[in-house]
C-alpha cells in the first residue's frame, strides 16, 4: 500500500476510535475548568503606548481595515482614516509588490459624536479578484502613502481548506494586546468577529471618539492584512441621550461597513457571505428579529439559498449566546433562540459563535425546541442535528472576566473556562475541522480546548458513499478531545 493510502487508513482509524469513545451525547460529563488565572489588570493601554502610534507624516492613513466585499469572496472592502483633510479615497493594487496596475476609487465620510469630530474616513471596493491571489494595495492620502497586502480566500469548492481565527469582546486592554498577538502565530487566514470592538462606550463626550481611533490603531497590524467579518455587539450601540447622541450604532456602522447588499439584506447589520467552504451568516442580537421583522424575513431566506454541496460548513455568528451557563447574562440569548433554533436545527447548523460572555464554553450538540407552553420537553436534549454552540467572548476588554459559572454544570455544557483567549477552526474537507480554543495564560499561547467537528450535511452515510477515495488527509492533532 502506498505511503499515502496507508495515512488515510490510519486517519479513519482515528476517526472510528474518537467516534466510539467520544461523542457529543451527554455520556461525557461537562468540564470546568479549574484553571486559576493571575489576571493582568482589566485597564485599557494609555493613550501614549505605542500600541496606539499614530503614522509619522501629514494626513498619513491610519486604522487601516479590511473586509470581505462580496458574497463570494472575490472583492474586498478596504477602509482608512485620514486625520488632517480628506484627501483621494484612492486604493492602488496588483498582484506584484510595488507594482500597482489597478485603481479603485471609494467614497469619503466623517461624523460628530458629541462635540467629537471623526477623522475622514475612506471605504473603498475593490472589486474583480482572483481567487487565492496575494494582492497588494497602497493608500495615498496626497502627501503620505503607506502599502500593505492580503491574500483572496481559494475559489468556493466543498473540499477546500480554510482556517479561520474566532474573537469576540476584544477591546484594548494589555490582556487585549496579548490576544491579538498570540492570534497573529495561529496562521488563520481571516477573524470571525463576534461584536464588541474598542469599548469606546465605557468613556464619555470626546474620549468616546478618541477611543475608536486608538482601537483601530491598535489592531491596524492585522485588520490591514486580513479580512475580519464584523458582528455588532451590545458595546457598538452607544445610546447616549445625556450626550445629545440617541442614534444605535453610529460610531460602528460610519467606520466598519458589511457587504449586506450583495446579500440582498436591508442592514448592514446582518448579512451573509461565502467563504472557502463556508457560509457564514452574521446575525444583530440587538436589532428586532420576531416573525415578520426585517432580519427574520430576510434569514428565512437566506437560509434557503445555502447550498451544502458547494459550502458544506454552515456557520453562524451572533453576539448574545443562546446556551449560557455562566452568571453574567444567563438567559439573554433566550428570545433570539425561541425565534431561530427550529430553523437552526432543521437546517442542520454546523456551528454558532457568541462573545458578550467574558468566558469560554462549548456546548455538546443540542436543542430545545419541543417546548412550548403547554407541553413538550422542558429542558435541552440531545439532538444529532443541532449545532455546537460556542461563546468566545474573552478577548481581552476592560470589564474583566466572567468567573461565575452556574452550579451544577448543565448536562449541554461539554467545557467552560473563564481566561482570556481566542479560537480557531481549520476547516479540512467537507466532512471534518479541527476547532482549538488557545487560553492566553498571562502571555503563553495555550490550547486548551480541541476537538474534530463532523460536517453536519456530509455526516450521514449516505452522503459520504458519495465522496470519491481521494478525499484529504488530515494530520495528526495533539489535543484531540471529542468528535462531534
Amino acid at each position: 500500500m502506498e505511503a499515502k493510502g496507508l495515512r488515510q487508513l490510519l486517519f479513519q482509524l482515528l476517526l472510528a476510535a474518537f467516534s466510539v469513545f467520544s461523542s457529543s451525547d451527554y455520556g461525557n460529563a461537562g468540564l470546568t475548568s479549574t484553571f486559576i488565572r493571575s489576571e493582568w489588570p482589566s485597564l485599557d493601554i494609555p493613550l501614549d503606548h505605542e500600541a496606539f502610534a499614530i503614522p509619522e507624516g501629514y494626513n498619513t492613513p491610519q486604522q487601516v481595515h479590511i473586509t470581505q466585499g462580496d458574497y463570494d469572496g472575490k472583492a474586498v472592502i478596504i477602509s482608512w482614516v485620514t486625520a488632517d483633510e480628506p484627501g483621494p479615497s484612492k486604493v492602488q493594487y496588483g498582484t506584484s509588490n510595488k507594482r500597482y496596475e489597478f485603481s479603485a476609487v471609494g467614497s469619503v465620510t466623517n461624523y460628530t459624536f458629541y462635540s467629537y469630530k471623526s477623522g475622514f474616513i475612506h471605504h473603498c471596493l475593490v472589486d474583480g479578484l482572483e481567487y487565492d491571489t496575494d494582492y497588494y494595495y497602497k493608500i495615498e492620502s496626497g502627501a503620505t502613502a503607506r502599502e500593505f497586502w492580503f491574500r483572496t480566500p481559494p475559489k468556493i469548492d466543498p473540499d477546500v481548506s480554510y482556517k479561520f481565527g474566532i474573537i469576540g469582546d476584544l477591546g484594548q486592554t494589555f490582556n487585549s494586546l496579548s490576544t491579538i498577538e498570540h492570534y497573529m502565530q495561529s496562521k488563520a487566514q481571516a477573524v470571525l468577529f463576534l461584536g464588541d470592538l474598542s469599548y469606546a462606550d465605557r468613556y464619555q463626550y470626546n474620549d468616546v471618539g478618541i477611543r475608536w481611533d486608538t482601537w483601530g490603531r491598535f489592531v491596524e497590524k492585522v485588520t490591514a492584512y486580513q479580512p475580519w467579518i464584523w458582528t455588532a455587539g451590545n458595546h457598538e450601540i452607544e445610546y447616549m441621550p445625556y450626550m445629545g447622541e440617541s442614534v444605535p450604532f453610529k460610531s460602528f456602522l460610519q467606520r466598519y461597513p458589511t457587504p449586506h447588499l450583495a446579500c440582498k439584506s436591508s442592514n448592514p447589520l446582518w448579512y451573509a457571505i461565502r467563504r472557502a467552504s463556508a457560509h457564514i451568516i452574521v446575525l444583530s442580537s440587538y436589532s428586532s428579529f420576531v416573525k415578520y421583522t426585517p432580519q427574520w424575513l430576510w434569514l428565512r431566506d437566506e437560509l434557503k439559498r445555502v447550498d451544502r454541496e458547494k459550502t458544506p460548513w454552515l456557520i453562524i455568528l451572533m453576539h448574545v449566546p443562546m446556551y449560557n451557563s455562566n452568571e453574567a447574562h444567563f438567559m439573554e440569548g433566550e428570545s433570539m433562540r425561541a425565534a431561530f433554533e427550529r430553523w437552526f436545527v432543521r437546517h442542520k447548523v454546523d456551528l454558532i459563535f457568541s462573545g458578550h460572555v467574558h468566558a469560554y464554553e462549548r456546548s455538546y450538540r443540542i436543542s430545545n425546541i419541543h417546548y412550548n407552553i403547554t407541553s413538550g420537553e422542558r429542558y435541552p436534549v440531545p439532538d444529532k442535528s443541532a449545532p455546537v454552540y460556542i461563546t468566545v467572548g474573552d478577548g481581552g476588554n476592560q470589564e474583566g472576566l466572567a468567573g461565575r459559572f452556574r452550579d451544577p454544570q448543565p448536562e449541554y455544557s461539554a467545557f467552560r473556562e473563564a481566561s482570556y483567549g481566542h479560537s480557531t477552526l481549520d476547516i479540512k474537507n467537507r466532512t471534518h475541522a479541527i476547532y482549538h480554543w488557545n487560553r492566553n495564560d498571562d502571555g503563553k499561547n495555550v490550547p486548551t480546548d480541541s476537538v474534530i467537528i463532523k460536517n453536519q450535511y456530509w455526516a450521514s452515510n449516505l452522503r459520504r458513499r458519495k465522496l470519491n477515495k481521494h478525499q484529504l488527509c488530515l494530520k495528526k492533532v495533539k489535543g484531540w478531545t471529542s468528535t462531534y
